[in-house]
């Protein structure tokens, strides 16, 4: 679920930072993850807003995340 807007290294972060979150390897996780039923609750998900944010993904915020919680879908919205 690559786009051409999304990098490989931006594609790693999301995918590393999630995991961590979720205190999982990465390889477990796919595009079609459902992160709140891996167990991402809503204050990691303010975590992770606020640690991309810092990192200039200004347009993310919690509401969309949590409106749509599948990897694939963070990572586009990433994008």
């Amino acid at each position: 679920m690559t786009n051409e807007n999304t990098t490989v290294a931006e594609r790693e972060r999301v995918i590393a930072d999630v995991a961590a979150a979720l205190g999982v390897s990465p390889d477990t996780l796919t595009d079609e993850t459902n992160l709140l039923d891996a167990g991402l609750d809503s204050v990691r998900i303010m975590s992770l807003v606020e640690k991309w944010r810092s990192a200039g993904y200004e347009h993310i915020d919690f509401p969309a995340l949590a409106s749509d919680p599948v990897l694939g879908s963070w990572i586009e919205a990433l994008a």
